[in-house]
C-alpha cells in the first residue's frame, strides 16, 4: 500500500471468514428475587451447579440479598471458578437479588427454581 510517496508494509494480516458461525446453544439467563436468600443453602446450591453444570457455565455474576448481612453481596464467576465480597451496605434501597448467567444450554427453569429454593423462609 503506498500513501504519499511512502510504501506502508501491514505488519499483520488479519483474515475474514464469512463461514464463522455463532453456537446458538450459548444463551444468557437473567434472573430477579425480591427477599433474602439463606447463605448456607445458596453456597450449597452454587456448588453443586459449578460442579455438574460449571464447564457451560462461561459468566456468571450478581449481586444477592444474603439473610442477616447488611451488605450486599456481590459475585463473578468463569467456568468453574467463582469470587464473591460484601459490597456497600442496603441502606434504604429495597433488598432484592439479579443474577445472569452466560454459558452453553442454560435450563432457565432450572436454574430459577435452584435459586428460589434458597430463599430464606
Amino acid at each position: 500500500f503506498e500513501q504519499g510517496g511512502h510504501r506502508l508494509e501491514a505488519i499483520a494480516d488479519h483474515h475474514y471468514n464469512p463461514e464463522h458461525e455463532h453456537d446458538e446453544a450459548v444463551t444468557s439467563v437473567g434472573l430477579e428475587f425480591a427477599g433474602d436468600f439463606d447463605q448456607k443453602k445458596l453456597n450449597a446450591w452454587l456448588g453443586e451447579l459449578l460442579m455438574t453444570k460449571g464447564t457451560d457455565i462461561f459468566r456468571m455474576k450478581g449481586i444477592v440479598a444474603i439473610a442477616g448481612a447488611p451488605n450486599r453481596f456481590v459475585f463473578q464467576g468463569v467456568h468453574m471458578l467463582f469470587d464473591g465480597q460484601p459490597d456497600r451496605p442496603w441502606g434504604t434501597t429495597p433488598r432484592s437479588s439479579q443474577l445472569v448467567f452466560i454459558g452453553r444450554h442454560l435450563d432457565r427453569q432450572a436454574l430459577h427454581d435452584g435459586f428460589q429454593a434458597c430463599l430464606a423462609r
